[in-house]
């Protein structure tokens, strides 16, 4: 092969991979999120990174932590449970649970659950193992199971004075045995990991996670949507496929809206580098009537 025609092959490699990593770009920057947080909670613990003075750099666990000694992040679910529980809420708590509820309030509530749970890695994991593999579900559940979860979660809380999904979740185990090596964290990760494979198709993030039951409620707000141009949607359903709430992506409710509206969509990110016309698209909710009104305009003008 002449010189030439291997740099030509050359440069064609370079442009698929980086064709590649664009395509994969919000998958890798949500790793880069979920193991930087538990980096950040790890290094502390155990190299005492610190903000000077000894201040830790991030301290706590996904349910109430503390930043830079300073910034109180509290678990919004996790602090109505200790409410329910009949228990008095110290100040910083209720800050930290403000400042939690305000961030997922704009960005969505569901964020959470691609961006930040440890336990996403593993349902991830085990989805692209389920697809290779072509395993089949053994039975189906409807995806509003969680919030009935949900729904027994904070009445057994009520009933028994104790803050019921904190001491059974799988997320803080796994939290808890990543950075302490402490409880049941792995095992727990492990049955996630098998039921997801082997029973149904994202089973506990999809169908009985409460946690991200109560997301969903906050999502239905959330300020950063994904954007849906009606014009350009040639209806391939590539985006479906791929999304791990397939179900938010009802076409006859995104010509409605102009956006996906349901809470439950995680903003995770994976439909809008697939759809071949670039019909989905972040953008704040502020902005996409706007946007959607200028493209009908356009497609009449067109016509």
């Amino acid at each position: 092969m002449s010189q030439a025609a291997q740099a030509s092959v050359e440069k064609l490699q370079r442009r698929t991979l980086v064709a590649r990593f664009w395509a994969w770009r919000y998958i890798v920057l949500r790793r880069i999120s979920q193991f930087g947080i538990l980096l950040l909670f790890f290094g502390t613990a155990h190299w005492g990174w610190s903000m000077g003075r000894k201040v830790p750099l991030l301290s706590g666990n996904l349910s109430a932590s503390t930043f830079a000694g300073l910034i109180p992040l509290t678990d919004p679910f996790a602090a109505l449970q200790i409410f329910l529980t009949g228990h008095v809420l110290k100040q910083e708590s209720l800050i930290g649970a403000g400042i939690v509820l305000g961030v997922y309030l704009l960005l969505g509530g569901r964020v959470f659950c691609a961006w930040a749970c440890p336990v996403n890695v593993v349902t991830d994991a085990a989805g692209w193992l389920r697809k290779q593999l072509g395993i089949q579900a053994i039975f189906q559940l409807p995806r509003s199971l969680r919030y009935f979860i949900l729904a027994a979660t904070l009445v057994i809380t009520i009933l028994s004075g104790l803050a019921a999904f904190e001491w059974v979740s799988p997320i803080g185990m796994a939290h808890r045995e990543i950075v302490f090596g402490l409880g049941m964290g792995f095992t727990s990760l492990l049955a996630i990991f098998l039921f997801d494979l082997l029973i149904l198709k994202n089973g506990w993030c999809g169908h009985l996670c409460p946690l991200g039951a109560f997301y969903s409620l906050i999502g239905r707000v959330g300020q950063v949507r994904v954007r849906f141009d009606k014009n350009t949607c040639t209806h391939c359903g590539e985006c479906a496929r791929v999304c791990p709430e397939p179900q938010v992506l009802n076409l006859k409710k995104l010509e409605e809206r102009g956006y996906v509206y349901s809470g439950e969509c995680s903003n995770c990110g994976r439909c809008t580098p697939i759809c071949p016309e670039g019909s989905l698209k972040f953008d704040f909710k502020p902005m996409i009537r706007g946007h959607n009104s200028q493209a009908d305009a356009f497609q009449r003008s067109t016509r």
